[in-house]
């Protein structure tokens, strides 16, 4: 009888996996914890996934993915070739996503962490949410009958001015305090969770352990999971620790996930990759800074409504049907137990609150981390990713909506788009004499072309003349770097002899159309929003860029494009990644996390999903910059467009 079951040896990783017949090589590389570049979470339609098939028999399905002399190398997709044999496949560099090559230093620590990161707002008071407190009781007597805990409450009441009806605790302090006080000689250190009205008393020790108080922000990306741990009592950040978000296996954003979530009965699964990852990360920096996972006493978690939902285990699928709505906007503090989080075994999670189905904690964290709560000037902030999310006001008022710019910036759907990674193009220039300059991450050979490199090599483009302003190449320029094919034209930006995977670094036609409608998608939002609270460009004093694609972008390059409005440079300001700031800020001050539950309920969603001149801007977007070029005057002088 056949087996059932085949082993696959993955190269160069010398990882073998059993995988039952039927399953896709992409299946058996999760298996194994090998991520594969799969964009589209294995649907076919990225075509990013090519393995090389060395040894064994496949049930393959065809594709125009896989080119004609690809095929004769022994490429396939992983995600379209089915396991009918034991086998031996090597993942190319191209095809690879390494853990190890994600960029934490787009993550940088900002020394304090409780100022906004650039208004020079007031620091924040520094009363972490999670606090220790060393308490030196006086031993009971036959004058002084008061019980084991009223005793302990009413110490911490006059060291902290907690009114005593607004001090709480759980069964496993009442068990165990009586011993624990006597074992002590009535000296204890009580630790303290922030749980709105109350104060949980989460646990109390024997001696003097007030300084071991530790915290772990985490920025909950959609690709990538970043953590931040926090001496919650010097108010520093120690170390920084990040992941590829691994629910990048069910696809690349997130409505394919909750897609995949629904067909599959998979939303239990969903939560324990996410949570996996995140115990990873603490589990790392824990054994790194030689610290106990008892000392952790806290968790902050800022994401997208999305991420939130499939952290705390809610059913998202709302939210991508009318009227989109998310389950819970203000989630309370949880026991980080309750979900699966590795802490002190009465540690607390803390969520970042959500403004609407597509503007979550992540933006009301990046609100908090400004201060634009506080701002005088009228501002706007903008977080570019798969989804742009845009917030504009000032201390008086705040609207925010989100604009799907797709995951062209991301590298899906680009023919040489990848992450932001190792060997990956982020600055390009092309002469007028069509030569091209490019920096590459690492300063290694290039391998592909992310989101920063995207948007220079399109403002490029049009500046030298290689496309118009339709986006369409020009084909009478004097250059061999421009070659038509099967696939329609294609512009040589790395020639295979300086490439890391010996193939051509191109952009295609249909990869400069598909960048185009991502940034017109950014462009009608940001215009939408300001137009309909009866405003203009000239209107706004500062404008903030949020986010790993945001912090790394070429302003110049994204108004010639026509991705952000024709605004003064000198009024741009990058900010990083402030969904994490916000959840430091708050995890190091109670006053700051009121604070971020303040400016989700003072902020006002504005729905782009049926809004008619929204899609009426956006048609008129995709045009480089805009279809009506006096919108962009410095543009206009840049290409000398008369």
């Amino acid at each position: 009888m056949k087996n059932s079951h085949y082993k696959i040896n993955f190269l160069p990783s010398e990882v073998t996996v059993d995988i039952e017949e039927g399953k896709t090589i992409l299946d058996a590389s999760y298996k194994g914890d090998l991520f594969i570049n799969a964009l589209c979470g294995g649907d076919g339609t990225c075509g990013k996934c090519k393995v090389i098939l060395k040894s064994g028999k496949i049930d393959s399905m065809p594709t125009t993915h896989i080119s004609a002399a690809e095929v004769k190398q022994g490429y396939v997709l992983a995600c379209r070739t089915k396991v009918v044999d034991d086998l031996e496949v090597l993942i190319p560099e191209e095809s690879r996503l390494d853990k190890s090559q994600i960029l934490v230093s787009d993550y940088p620590q900002f020394p304090g962490s409780l100022a906004a990161v650039s208004l020079g707002a007031e620091q924040f008071k520094q009363n972490p949410l999670v606090s220790k407190l060393y308490l030196e009781l006086s031993p009971p007597s036959l004058d002084d009958s008061m019980a084991d805990y009223e005793r302990l409450c009413q110490d911490i009441m006059v060291k902290t001015d907690i009114p005593l009806e607004n001090l709480t605790t759980n069964f496993t302090v009442l068990k165990h305090l009586p011993a624990i006080l006597r074992n002590s000689k009535w000296k204890v250190t009580a630790t303290l969770g922030y749980r709105g009205p109350s104060v949980e008393v989460l646990e109390v020790q024997a001696g003097d352990v007030s300084a071991n108080n530790y915290g772990v922000a985490v920025d909950v990306g959609t690709t990538t999971v970043v953590a931040h741990l926090l001496d919650l009592c010097r108010a520093e950040t120690i170390d920084i620790e990040a992941t590829y978000n691994s629910q990048i296996k069910y696809g690349d954003d997130y409505i394919q996930r909750i897609i995949h979530a629904e067909q599959h009965d998979a939303m239990d699964i969903m939560q324990e990759v996410l949570i996996e990852d995140i115990n990873h990360l603490i589990s790392t920096l824990v054994k790194r800074n030689k610290l106990s996972i008892h000392d952790i006493g806290a968790v902050v978690c800022a994401g997208n409504t999305v991420m939130t939902h499939f952290l705390v285990g809610l059913d998202p699928t709302n939210i991508r049907k009318e009227p989109y709505l998310p389950s819970v906007s203000f989630i309370p503090s949880l026991r980080a137990a309750e979900v699966g989080i590795k802490t002190n075994n009465q540690g607390l999670l803390y969520t970042l609150p959500c403004v609407g189905a597509y503007v979550g904690g992540d933006i009301t964290s990046g609100v908090l981390a400004i201060r634009l709560d506080k701002a005088e000037a009228l501002s706007l902030l903008i977080d570019i990713g798969t989804n742009g999310e845009i917030v504009l006001g000032n201390k008086d008022w705040m609207v925010c909506c989100s604009a799907s710019a797709g995951p062209s910036f991301e590298g899906s759907g680009i023919s040489c788009g990848m992450r932001a990674a190792k060997g990956a193009i982020e600055k390009i220039n092309i002469t007028k004499n069509f030569d091209v300059n490019y920096k590459t991450i690492g300063d290694t050979p290039p391998s592909g072309i992310c989101g920063s490199g995207l948007l220079d090599c399109l403002a490029t483009l049009v500046r030298s003349g290689v496309i118009d302003r339709t986006g369409n190449f020009q084909k009478g320029i004097d250059t061999d770097r421009l070659r038509k094919t099967d696939n329609g034209y294609e512009f040589i930006l790395a020639d295979k002899s300086e490439t890391a995977t010996k193939k051509d670094i191109v952009i295609m036609q249909a990869d400069i159309q598909n960048l185009i409608r991502s940034k017109a998608a950014i462009y009608s939002a940001i215009s939408t929003l300001i137009e309909s609270m009866g405003m203009d460009i000239n209107n706004i004093e500062q404008l903030y860029l949020a986010g790993g694609f945001g912090n790394y972008l070429d302003v110049r390059s994204a108004i010639t494009i026509g991705m952000l409005p024709d605004i003064s440079i000198s009024k741009v300001q990058f900010v990083g990644n402030t969904s994490v700031i916000g959840a430091k800020m708050s995890l190091f001050s109670k006053d700051a996390y009121e604070v971020s539950r303040a400016i989700a309920s003072k902020m006002t969603y504005f729905d782009l999903m049926n809004n008619n001149k929204y899609m009426e801007e956006y048609i008129s977007a995709n045009f480089l910059p805009h279809t009506d070029i006096e919108k962009f005057p410095s543009v206009v002088e840049e290409l000398k467009v008369s």
